[in-house]
């Protein structure tokens, strides 16, 4: 048993880092010794989408290089305020998909509940920058009409908490929903979909793992790392932790042009994740947010960059790339591209199983 002071102490850590973590792109700028000149794009910038960074993440950031694959993630840019077509509030069709206060309900078997708008880390290319958290979350108090549309859907098996950050809830809201959720008897499994493992490790206290390892229903913990150096010693004990807990590790990222676009950094982080019990999952291709095209890899880009990064792993080690795309029933694949990994030449136009054919192919 964990005394209860233990227990205080440690959601205070995790709390008081979310609380103090940088939010001041001058503060971001001295902390990290970046050039001066671009600071008034990223003060415009973080008017539009404010800056948030725990400071336990900014430690494992390069002093001095504005092209760091982890300040990259996180910085204001000018480039958020250029209006691209395509790109747009709502990419993944979110609205359409709710059926009470923060029931999203896209795929057959499965539905995400929208715990909390909260995050402690504030990435560039959410697809939620500007998810209407206040009409649409299911708050504490709102619950209710949430669990009682899960209830009355026998086919749903999983609940998927996401946010925002559902990790961002206190150890008593998790346990109070969770609760809940156990009490659906048709539920078997409970997803949660977190990046608070990966910039708050001490988030994954004692008691959320007691939690976890004491329920019904069999855990996944899903969590989102875009680059292997944002995997330190913390991160992996945190996972070990989540590990004893019998939660299932997987990972999923998201394809960002300038942070992780090479076979080497994405094989590279396929092989710290495994270093650390997690297994990669799904690797997206960017959602189209608006502020946020400046990070997209195009698809024949990204189709050759997974063919090049399959001839290095191991099958088990290879994320699928994917896109979600607004009323469809899973995310959809994309195929490897062994052409483009091989640099041959090839039309832009794909083939019935994805793959481009070249212009003198018969």
């Amino acid at each position: 048993m964990i005394p209860a002071s233990t227990r205080q102490q440690n959601a205070a850590a995790w709390q008081r880092e979310i609380a103090e973590a940088v939010r001041d792109p001058a503060e971001l700028f001295e902390c990290l010794g970046l050039d001066p000149g671009t600071l008034p794009g990223a003060r415009a910038a973080a008017g539009d989408f404010p800056l948030r960074v725990p400071r336990g993440y900014l430690a494992r950031m390069r002093a001095g290089d504005p092209a760091d694959p982890l300040l990259a993630q996180v910085l204001p840019q000018c480039a958020e305020r250029v209006t691209t077509a395509g790109f747009g509030p709502d990419p993944v069709g979110d609205r359409n998909a709710m059926m009470r206060p923060g029931v999203l309900h896209k795929y057959h078997g499965r539905v995400l509940l929208v715990t909390t708008g909260a995050c402690a880390v504030h990435c560039r290319y959410c697809f939620r920058r500007e998810f209407p958290y206040s009409e649409a979350n299911a708050r504490a108090g709102e619950w209710h009409a949430a669990l009682a549309y899960i209830a009355g859907a026998p086919d749903v098996g999983e609940v998927i908490l996401s946010g925002g950050d559902p990790l961002s809830l206190g150890d008593a809201a998790l346990d109070d929903l969770i609760g809940r959720i156990e009490a659906i008897a048709h539920v078997e499994t409970l997803r949660i979909h977190s990046r608070l493992p990966v910039v708050v490790p001490a988030r994954v206290t004692a008691a959320l793992c007691e939690r976890l390892a004491a329920s019904r229903l069999r855990c996944v913990v899903v969590l989102h790392a875009n680059h292997a150096n944002e995997i330190d010693e913390t991160v992996d004990q945190a996972c070990r932790r989540l590990q004893a807990a019998g939660a299932t590790l997987l990972n999923q990222a998201v394809l960002l042009r300038g942070v992780n676009d090479s076979a080497a950094s994405q094989v590279a982080l396929a092989r710290r994740l495994f270093a650390c019990g997690v297994l990669p999952y799904y690797l997206h291709l960017l959602d189209p947010v608006r502020g946020a095209a400046h990070f997209e890899v195009p698809s024949h880009e990204a189709r050759g960059l997974l063919a090049e990064v399959a001839s290095r792993l191991p099958g088990y080690l290879l994320p699928r790339l994917v896109r979600e795309e607004p009323g469809g029933p899973g995310k959809t694949p994309i195929p490897h591209d062994w052409d483009a990994a091989t640099l041959q030449p090839v039309a832009p136009d794909a083939g019935a199983h994805g793959r481009r054919r070249g212009p003198d192919t018969p």
